[in-house]
């Protein structure tokens, strides 16, 4: 039994260890970023701002179509006669001529028409620089959306380790009441009412121990479902929250920032947009060709009957001389559109500038404060120990010793979430900055 015992214990863990997959932080953010539909929606827009330009650079190129029409002249006079000139009027004819000479009435076309823009004023040239600078919007987007989603990535991982750290801080917080009970039921002539209060205790902190199992679980599971990973798989987190940190060497004014980058490109999108709207009024020169293949007969057949071709080839100038005013309008829409783009640029900078700031104050101040938190953490747990001694001395009550564990604990908390919340900042300076 014991051997059977042994075998099924080690099999247990066998497959615990096979189902398990160890994941880091950085592994985590290239699986979040893999699996991003933003990121994906970001590189769509790039690839259609380009399609944009090339179809934009496609106006440039010569235009050639073909065209094909049958056509049947009908008498109206006499629609189910032929067409034709009756000579019988004009007297006594030569022999052989015949009374009435008919006219072929069916015609067969077939013919290619090509075109070339030769100078358009502005037209096609602005609208090719709106599209680069489409190009620029969304390729600042993209940056933008990867910034967002390693920070957003970052955040659910520290997040997901930060609740087991406090599923242990739990457990230890249980087991210090567990062991205290079993010590005290230990002495002979235990006080009662010490034994209730710690057996309350003990119930309030499963619970709490219930509430952070759950946390944690959902954490993972958040973390799972971001980075593709199945959900019966069972994560093995390898970073741990670092025991010191280091002062950020960065630049502590914010002077650039994708947001920024893309809302520029949007003003110089617009004006180039309101350029070529104001282009729409020049004129237009071009080059021009075609020819025609045309074949004649009295059937239908018109294969069967005379053909002629027919060529051209010119240049032409198109020149708008009054469109309503609408190429102007259009304009002025567009630099609207590029002043009120302005705005939300000054506004950016604004916020931006203070975001970057605050992150950097703070990482300060929680980096300078974590010394004498874990200070007050140590201090914490001598207190609980001595707390215990004086207990079972008899020299204190159950109560007090609940207050200085439930300190503990608090101070263990006030530990965990400052290392997270220095992470976090880290992780807003590296995507406020890049850096």
């Amino acid at each position: 039994m014991k051997k059977i015992l042994i075998f099924t214990i080690v099999s247990v863990l066998c497959a615990v260890s096979v189902n398990a997959m160890e994941l880091s932080l950085e592994r985590a953010v290239e699986m979040i970023l893999a699996e991003s539909q933003d990121l994906k929606k970001a590189e769509y827009n790039i690839n259609r701002a380009r399609a944009g330009l090339d179809a934009v650079k496609s106006n440039r190129w010569p235009k050639v179509s073909g065209s094909a029409s049958y056509m049947n002249i009908v008498n109206v006079e006499s629609p189910g006669s032929p067409m034709g000139i009756n000579l019988s009027g004009f007297g006594s004819l030569p022999a052989g001529v015949p009374a009435f000479i008919e006219i072929p009435d069916n015609i067969g076309m077939l013919g290619l028409t090509a075109t070339l823009p030769i100078y358009t004023f502005g037209r096609i040239g602005n609208a090719a620089e709106a599209a680069g600078h489409a190009i620029a919007v969304a390729g600042s987007g993209s940056e933008l959306a990867k910034r967002e989603i390693c920070a957003a990535a970052a955040q659910i991982y520290w997040t997901a380790k930060m609740t087991e750290e406090i599923v242990k801080i739990s457990q230890k917080n249980l087991q210090l009441s567990i062991n205290a009970e079993r010590r005290l039921k230990t002495v002979s002539r235990a006080n009662r009412a010490n034994l209730v209060k710690i057996s309350a205790d003990i119930a309030a902190k499963e619970i709490a121990l219930s509430d952070a199992q759950f946390n944690r679980d959902s954490a993972h599971r958040l973390l799972k479902i971001m980075s593709g990973i199945k959900e019966n798989k069972n994560l093995v987190l390898t970073d741990e929250f670092p025991d010191t940190f280091a002062e950020k060497t960065v630049p502590q004014e914010l002077d650039a920032n994708p947001e920024w980058d893309m809302l520029e490109s949007q003003i110089r999108m617009h004006e180039a947009q309101a350029a070529a709207r104001l282009a729409e009024r020049n004129p237009v020169i071009g080059a021009n060709a075609s020819y025609n293949y045309t074949m004649i007969h009295n059937s239908p057949r018109v294969w069967n009957g005379g053909d002629s071709q027919s060529a051209n080839i010119g240049i032409a100038l198109q020149v708008p001389i009054w469109d309503g005013k609408a190429a102007r309008i259009n304009s002025d829409m567009d630099m609207l559109s590029a002043d009120a783009v302005r705005q939300d640029l000054d506004k950016s900078k604004k916020l931006k500038s203070n975001e970057y700031r605050d992150a950097l104050l703070n990482h300060e101040r929680l980096r300078a404060n974590l010394t004498q938190r874990n200070t007050a953490r140590d201090l914490a747990e001598m207190t609980v120990q001595m707390s215990i001694d004086r207990f079972f001395a008899g020299q204190t009550s159950a109560v007090e010793l609940s207050d200085v564990m439930t300190a503990l604990m608090q101070m263990d908390m006030a530990v965990l979430n400052a290392k997270f919340n220095i992470l976090i900042a880290e992780e807003s300076i590296r995507k406020l900055s890049g850096k």
